[in-house]
């Protein structure tokens, strides 16, 4: 694995299975599942999934192809309803609440697929992100009130500095569906940022993109968690992206967490190495 100069907060045993930077600690875990799991059928998709997630931490989740690592988020932002266990964020549990009263409560995404409204512009995609903020009222919008222009005049304001953090405000009247595929993915993750997020969960961000994007995208990583103090909780194959970014890492095998550790500790951990490479047989 590549070596990197990033620094990190020391971690912090909690006295549940979870650990917490150190510089979190005082703070209430912003994201918490407690005994989370979920059935298909009879089959155990996810099984007592536990988290508790700093106010500031980077963590990453890995494992094989179909060990449960997007059930997770569907989880997290109730896409799927628990068949046991709960999930907290900022302490209030999110049981009964719908996928978009979740993001109004705090917890963004992005998609393994990316989903973009091609016929709008990149600006508009991220315009669409601050729904959540709007104060005026159906009349006022309508009726072309004072109030209406004060605000599209702050949206566009605030979704061009959005744009600028990936460096994207010269594309803010492209089609997002005329992007190349990287640029795609990084108008995605403002786009949700622009739901004013508590946690940022990010599914493969890196997929599709070549080394050099991919640590670019490393650095803008921790640039939004430094620049918005949030949470981030990353699934993503790519290793030298999860090794250099994230400060904890969690490894999912058949629904249940296997390993848990900082980046150097999950590397070396014989249970992680066989669940991506197979047990060896001694002859």
């Amino acid at each position: 694995m590549p070596s990197t100069n990033r620094k990190r907060s020391a971690l912090v045993q909690l006295e549940t299975p979870n650990l917490i930077p150190e510089r979190d600690l005082g703070h209430t875990p912003v994201l918490e599942a407690q005994h989370l799991g979920i059935e298909f059928g009879g089959l155990k998709a996810v099984d007592d999934f536990n988290i508790a997630m700093g106010r500031t931490e980077i963590s990453g989740l890995i494992g094989p192809n179909g060990a449960g690592k997007t059930t997770i988020f569907n989880l997290l932002t109730n896409v799927y309803r628990p068949t046991r266990g709960t999930v907290l964020l900022d302490g209030v549990d999110t049981a009964g609440k719908s996928v978009a009263e979740v993001n109004k409560m705090g917890i963004a995404r992005t998609f393994q697929n990316i989903r973009l409204f091609n016929d709008m512009t990149v600006e508009q995609n991220v315009l669409v992100g601050f729904g959540n903020a709007m104060t005026t009222h159906l009349l006022t919008d309508m009726l072309r009130l004072p109030g209406h222009w004060k605000q599209e005049a702050e949206f566009h304001e605030r979704a061009l500095e959005l744009l600028d953090i990936f460096d994207m405000r010269g594309f803010a009247d492209t089609w997002a569906g005329n992007l190349p595929y990287g640029a795609q993915r990084r108008l995605e993750i403002l786009r949700a940022l622009a739901t004013g997020p508590k946690v940022l969960l990010l599914d493969e961000p890196a997929a599709g993109m070549n080394p050099a994007e991919t640590e670019e995208l490393m650095e803008n990583i921790q640039k939004i968690r430094d620049e918005f103090q949030i949470a981030i909780l990353l699934i993503e194959h790519d290793m030298s992206l999860v090794m250099g970014v994230c400060e904890v890492v969690g490894v999912l095998d058949y629904g249940r967490i296997i390993a848990k550790g900082t980046p150097e500790e999950i590397q070396n951990d014989p249970k992680v190495i066989e669940a991506y490479l197979g047990k060896q047989e001694v002859n």
